[in-house]
């Protein structure tokens, strides 16, 4: 039987300055029992200590639980991932300078992950070009200790006359995943989670380097008990097993009850869900979905752009096209927010790299991603504000090689009253902040790039609706009841092009009542 141990015992496994990765995605996936001891351990032993924490997209819920825990000085030395939006105080850290920090896309980490495993060199791509993950712009580092002090995770490199990013491999010390049940050898089964994430690809880089592979699960049942279908980790790969407090086990934080039609265990009746009240967030979401196209694949990503999947449900169009996340989950209704990852009614479940690589390699046919900030040279920024680094994401591998993308997001942020009435958008106080400006803090995406590509680019506000061209931005629709002039040019930071067919938008997402089946799918 594979050994199993506390979580005590597990976190006085892991040396210091040891290379650790965790496994999970936002709310799913928490390996929570190990997390709570390795700071505890901290707190009374001072180990393990200066440890560099490799991980994908944030994992906890803004508070106390998952990754935020570890945010202790001398804990931590430094973090790689893609994103810490959900970890506040591992960011504040990072902002402070107090820990090295590197950003890298979604996409290149679980490449990277399989690229250990296999024991090769280092990894090629061609995700992050001309963004800040580029080593001409900023080479992912994510503060100004990284800059000043760390060195290079990334290089540029030229295959066939092709320029490319190269990321050189690292030995991994230790890993904590989680799945759902253990065998008594040690073979692992995902049945009850939500998602699958990364962590076969955690698993076989940690083990091919040598290290520690310690996974946490509900319970541990008898050998040969696992429908080898279900093996997602077989026990060749796994060294310990924690047992964990159902407590410390949900099978996602925006629950403290196991939610069957998660993971396909049941269905549920789609029209259950109430319908949006009709405000930006709601206009987005309609204007983005009328470009949805039958048969096709289609990301959404996390804030605005689920709002159109709200939509979809509303007006009955979701058998016609298949939504996926970049947490692997395809078809269904992704859920938003702290639960974006998972989905009611899912179709079917890739691992997290496996998806990403169907991204990178322009599988995707649409993507609907949140817009933060956009300059007049068409790039736009979604990882860093005000000098705080949030990170990408899978945004970069999303939105770089997808045929058409479409940003969504409010016209400008901070407090804002704005109504509507009568099939008219009134603007009674406008956010102090305006998103178009002449230069972005970061590129997380590149104008140039998207040229380059031939990418179709639009852009889709609660007031006003853009092109990408390649001769600028260019105005192509306006909400009924706005002032062109002051309510939407007069607040940008450079001037659009205007475009010879400027229209009001459908009336029709300005009303109340359903949109109606036949203006979607043209």
């Amino acid at each position: 039987m594979k050994k199993r141990i506390t979580a005590r015992e597990a976190a006085a496994l892991i040396p210091d300055n040891a290379r650790i990765v965790f496994g999970g995605f936002l709310g799913y996936g928490c390996p929570e029992e190990v997390i709570r001891a390795i700071r505890t351990s901290f707190e009374e032993t001072g180990h393990p200590k200066d440890l560099t924490l490799l991980k994908g997209v944030s994992i906890g819920d803004k508070g106390e639980r998952g990754i935020n825990r570890l945010a202790a000085e001398g804990l931590l030395k430094c973090v790689i991932c893609s994103h810490f939006g959900l970890e506040p105080d591992v960011a504040k850290m990072a902002a402070e300078n107090k820990i090295f920090s590197y950003m890298l896309p979604l996409g290149t980490i679980t490449d990277w992950l399989r690229t250990i495993a296999s024991r090769k060199p280092g990894l090629i791509t061609k995700t992050g070009l001309k963004t800040f993950v580029d080593p001409r712009i900023e080479g992912s580092k994510g503060n100004e200790l990284t800059k000043e002090k760390g060195g290079d995770i990334v290089s540029l490199l030229e295959v066939d006359g092709e320029e490319c990013l190269f990321y050189k491999t690292a030995l991994l010390d230790a890993c904590v995943i989680r799945g759902t049940y253990a065998d008594e050898d040690g073979n692992i089964s995902m049945t009850r989670e939500a998602i699958h994430g990364e962590q076969l690809e955690i698993a076989a880089a940690t083990h091919s380097s040598g290290g520690i592979v310690i996974v946490q699960v509900e319970k541990i049942v008898s050998k040969g008990s696992i429908d080898p279908r279900d093996v997602k980790i077989h026990g060749f790969m796994v060294d310990y097993i924690v047992v964990a407090e159902p407590e410390n086990h949900p099978q996602t934080f925006t629950s403290n009850t196991y939610m069957p039609e998660l993971t396909g265990d049941i269905r549920v009746p789609i029209d259950q869900f109430n319908s949006m009240p009709l405000n930006e967030r709601k206009i987005c979401g309609r204007r983005a979905a009328l470009e949805l196209k039958k048969d096709t694949l289609v990301n959404l990503g996390i804030g605005m752009p689920d709002a159109v999947a709200a939509v979809a449900a509303e007006e009955g169009i979701f058998s016609r096209f298949t939504l996926s996340i970049e947490s692997g989950v395809l078809g269904g209704v992704p859920l938003g927010g702290l639960a974006l990852g998972g989905s009611i009614n899912p179709e079917a479940f890739y691992k997290m790299a496996d998806i990403l690589n169907v991204y990178d390699g322009g599988g995707l046919n649409m993507a609907v991603l949140g817009l933060a900030e956009m300059d007049e040279k068409g790039n736009l920024n979604v990882s860093k504000f005000n000098g705080k680094v949030v990170g990408p994401g899978g945004f970069i591998n999303i939105s770089q090689p997808t045929p058409f993308v479409i940003f969504t997001g409010t016209f400008t942020a901070g407090k804002s009253d704005i109504r509507v009435e009568n099939g008219k958008l009134h603007i009674v106080k406008d956010g102090a902040v305006l998103k178009f400006k002449r230069q972005v803090e970061q590129i997380t995406f590149s104008g140039e790039m998207a040229t380059k590509n031939k990418q179709k680019v639009m852009v889709v506000t609660e007031r006003a609706v853009f092109l990408w061209t390649k001769d600028g931005l260019m105005l192509t629709e306006y909400a009924p009841g706005v002032d062109v002039e002051k309510d939407i040019i007069g607040k940008m930071e450079f001037r659009p092009l205007i475009s010879p067919d400027l229209k009001e938008m459908d009336a029709a997402i300005f009303r109340n009542e359903r949109m109606g089946q036949e203006r979607f799918m043209m």
